[in-house]
């Protein structure tokens, strides 16, 4: 690929939202919902047995509205890796829940039935996946669904036996205060695993989790993925010549530089040294090499830690359309295109090539 290639150049800066501040806080959503997704299918599995069990007593519909919340979650879990903020789309799976399981608790009798405290269950979820914005709006969505359900169903009960509500609504409060601060401490302990504490990138486990998530979703929707495998040029002389604490101005600078070209849902990280690879779901090989060129020219076009010139090689590889994402053959190609870039002048983009995939370095062991 030439060192300066016509191609268009658009706007990515990564996508923020009121659920998501950066690319960090959407990383550790996706990787919570992750791991909360069989959990929540033993759930809606329990909720089933239970309502099943009791159906003689209150009535068989609201088992069946079990089958809308599994599919609603199991829509966003499919559609969050082509949208630019997924964290909207699972906050609206997570409302979805909650209305599922206002109308089951509607159909079985209401405020007189136990299963209005069930409103309680979704919130202990809320705290992993979202910032405390998220958590108190998602408190509040489920206390409005608990009156609404309450008060339509019937409002003479309450009005004359507020308990109904109270004890409920406590309990959903309580589930929200007390789950909220475990989270954290969990989410602080796993940010420190997974965070390169220099340049704030992700680190070489959060990949592996990434990368497992992505390779079973690319068996569900055949959507390419796009690896960027990018190091900076003479990055070893800056040290011996401007020393390490200047070079480490540079990996903060180059990272920072890097991330403010990305969509919400590609996600970089630093391999380690002056290495870094970027995740692109949903791109080609031609989408990825366009935004490689992005990436090039934004590191190449600024001076960073006092004049120090900084450029950077790229290698690309994509899977291919319709085929499943195989992540150590697509790194081997990337790597391979990125040794070519250096081999032939640095400060430029290779895109990968099948034949040249051998002589790649090797792919990343994942700690």
């Amino acid at each position: 690929m030439s060192k300066n290639p016509a191609h268009t150049k658009e706007s990515r800066p990564g996508a923020t939202s009121w659920l998501c501040r950066d690319d960090f806080d959407r990383e550790r959503m996706l990787d919570m919902e992750e791991r909360v997704r069989p959990v929540r299918q033993r759930a809606l599995a329990i909720l089933a047995v239970a309502l099943i069990a009791a159906g003689p007593w209150l009535g068989w519909w609201p088992a069946l509205f079990l089958i809308p919340a599994a599919l609603c979650f199991a829509t966003a879990d499919l559609l969050m890796p082509r949208v630019a903020r997924p964290e909207l789309l699972m906050f609206g799976a997570w409302i979805g829940s909650g209305l599922v399981i206002g109308g089951a608790v509607a159909l079985s009798g209401g405020p007189s039935q136990p299963t209005l405290s069930w409103l309680a269950i979704p919130v202990i979820t809320l705290s992993s996946r979202f910032p405390m914005r998220g958590v108190v709006v998602g408190v509040i969505v489920n206390i409005v669904i608990l009156l609404a359900v309450a008060f339509g169903v019937d409002a003479h009960q309450i009005i004359h036996d507020p308990v109904l509500v109270i004890a409920p609504v406590a309990l959903l409060l309580c589930v929200a205060v007390l789950s909220t601060p475990l989270m954290r401490s969990d989410i602080q302990h796993r940010s420190d695993a997974v965070i390169d504490q220099l340049t704030g990138m992700l680190n070489r486990k959060a990949l592996s989790t990434r990368v497992a998530e992505l390779t079973q979703q690319s068996q569900l929707t055949g959507e390419s993925i796009g690896i960027i495998v990018g190091d900076l040029d003479h990055f070893k002389a800056i040290n011996d010549t401007r020393g390490h604490s200047v070079g480490d101005v540079v990996l903060k600078e180059v990272a920072y530089k890097l991330r403010k070209q990305l969509r919400a849902f590609d996600l970089a990280y630093r391999l380690g040294g002056e290495e870094f690879l970027i995740l692109l779901p949903g791109s080609d090989l031609e989408q990825s090499a366009q935004l490689a060129e992005r990436l090039r020219e934004a590191v190449a076009g600024n001076d960073v830690a006092g004049g120090v010139d900084i450029t950077m090689s790229f290698g690309v590889g994509a899977s291919h359309n319709g085929e499943p994402f195989d992540y150590a053959e697509v790194f081997k190609m990337a790597d391979a295109a990125l040794y070519r870039a250096k081999r032939s002048g640095r400060d430029r983009v290779c895109l990968s090539e099948a034949e040249t995939a051998t002589p790649a370095v090797g792919v990343p062991v994942f700690a």
